[in-house]
Protein backbone atom coordinates (compact mmCIF):
# COMPACT_ATOMS: atom_id res chain seq x y z
CA UNK A 1 0.00 0.00 0.00
CA UNK A 2 1.39 3.48 -0.98
CA UNK A 3 0.15 6.20 1.40
CA UNK A 4 0.01 9.98 0.31
CA UNK A 5 -1.25 11.58 3.53
CA UNK A 6 -5.18 10.56 3.83
CA UNK A 7 -4.60 9.19 0.33
CA UNK A 8 -3.70 4.95 -0.15
CA UNK A 9 -3.43 3.15 -3.43
CA UNK A 10 -3.24 -0.41 -3.33
CA UNK A 11 -0.40 -1.90 -5.40
CA UNK A 12 -0.94 -4.03 -8.30
CA UNK A 13 0.29 -7.40 -6.00
CA UNK A 14 -2.21 -6.57 -3.27
CA UNK A 15 -4.92 -6.14 -5.69
CA UNK A 16 -3.84 -9.16 -6.56
CA UNK A 17 -4.05 -10.65 -3.38
CA UNK A 18 -7.24 -9.64 -2.29
CA UNK A 19 -9.05 -10.66 -5.47
CA UNK A 20 -7.48 -14.38 -5.26
CA UNK A 21 -8.38 -14.75 -1.27
CA UNK A 22 -11.63 -13.42 -2.04
CA UNK A 23 -13.12 -13.18 -5.38
CA UNK A 24 -13.79 -9.65 -4.43
CA UNK A 25 -11.86 -6.61 -7.11
CA UNK A 26 -11.06 -4.17 -5.04
CA UNK A 27 -11.70 -1.04 -6.82
CA UNK A 28 -12.33 2.32 -6.12
CA UNK A 29 -10.20 2.01 -2.42
CA UNK A 30 -8.80 5.86 -2.10
CA UNK A 31 -8.84 5.70 1.67
CA UNK A 32 -7.95 3.42 4.73
CA UNK A 33 -11.93 4.12 5.03
CA UNK A 34 -12.80 2.63 1.30
CA UNK A 35 -10.54 -0.04 2.68
CA UNK A 36 -12.07 -1.23 5.53
CA UNK A 37 -15.33 -0.87 3.75
CA UNK A 38 -14.17 -3.40 0.92
CA UNK A 39 -13.28 -5.70 3.61
CA UNK A 40 -16.79 -5.58 5.81
CA UNK A 41 -18.56 -6.23 2.44
CA UNK A 42 -15.94 -9.06 1.66
CA UNK A 43 -16.76 -10.41 5.47
CA UNK A 44 -20.72 -9.92 4.91
CA UNK A 45 -20.40 -11.71 2.03
CA UNK A 46 -18.76 -14.53 3.61
CA UNK A 47 -20.31 -14.78 6.70
CA UNK A 48 -20.72 -17.52 9.25
CA UNK A 49 -19.03 -19.41 11.92
CA UNK A 50 -17.72 -21.97 9.80
CA UNK A 51 -14.15 -23.06 10.47
CA UNK A 52 -13.45 -22.44 6.73
CA UNK A 53 -15.12 -18.83 6.95
CA UNK A 54 -13.16 -17.89 10.41
CA UNK A 55 -10.01 -18.86 7.82
CA UNK A 56 -11.08 -16.34 5.55
CA UNK A 57 -11.99 -13.74 7.90
CA UNK A 58 -8.29 -14.43 9.03
CA UNK A 59 -6.96 -14.34 6.05
CA UNK A 60 -8.33 -11.26 5.04
CA UNK A 61 -7.03 -9.54 8.27
CA UNK A 62 -3.79 -10.61 7.69
CA UNK A 63 -4.13 -8.82 4.04
CA UNK A 64 -5.19 -5.64 5.52
CA UNK A 65 -1.85 -6.06 8.24
CA UNK A 66 0.46 -6.25 5.96
CA UNK A 67 -0.80 -3.76 3.85
CA UNK A 68 -1.16 -1.35 6.56
CA UNK A 69 2.33 -2.75 7.38
CA UNK A 70 3.97 -1.56 4.30
CA UNK A 71 2.38 1.80 4.59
Amino acid sequence: MIRLGPQIRLTRREVERFAKITDIEPVGIRTVEDLESYVARCKAHYWGVSNETRFLHWLIDREVARCRQAA
